[in-house]
């Protein structure tokens, strides 16, 4: 069964100049540690989402690299300065090779 991998944000739709706001970002994801078997005793391959960035406008606003150990469906709260009307860029990176990206817009007024 192949898992649906599944992105959420929340980003406020805008604020003011120089204004910190907070942004939430899950991603669905079972995290595979690799220990375990299926149920013909081998070996379920590790798949783990190993790293995720935000960008607002091409500057990197958090890099986080995983653990092995974080939990399924990994979840983060940060602060952002936004200086400038944009677009937020959110990506996790899978030990598998996938990117999954998200794209948010912000508004400064």
């Amino acid at each position: 069964m192949v898992e649906e991998v599944k992105p959420r944000v929340k980003v406020p739709k805008s604020a003011a100049a120089g204004e910190v706001v907070t942004i939430k970002a899950l991603i669905s994801h079972t995290m595979e540690s690799g220990q375990r078997k299926n149920k013909d005793g081998n070996l379920i391959p590790r798949r783990i989402i190993n790293r995720f960035t935000c960008d607002l406008n091409g500057m990197n606003v958090i890099d986080v690299a995983i653990d092995p150990a974080v939990s399924t469906n990994p979840y983060f709260e940060f602060d952002a300065k936004v200086d400038a009307a944009g677009e937020f860029k959110f990506t996790w990176y899978d030990d598998d090779g996938s990117v999954y990206e998200d794209k948010k817009p912000i508004a400064v007024g």
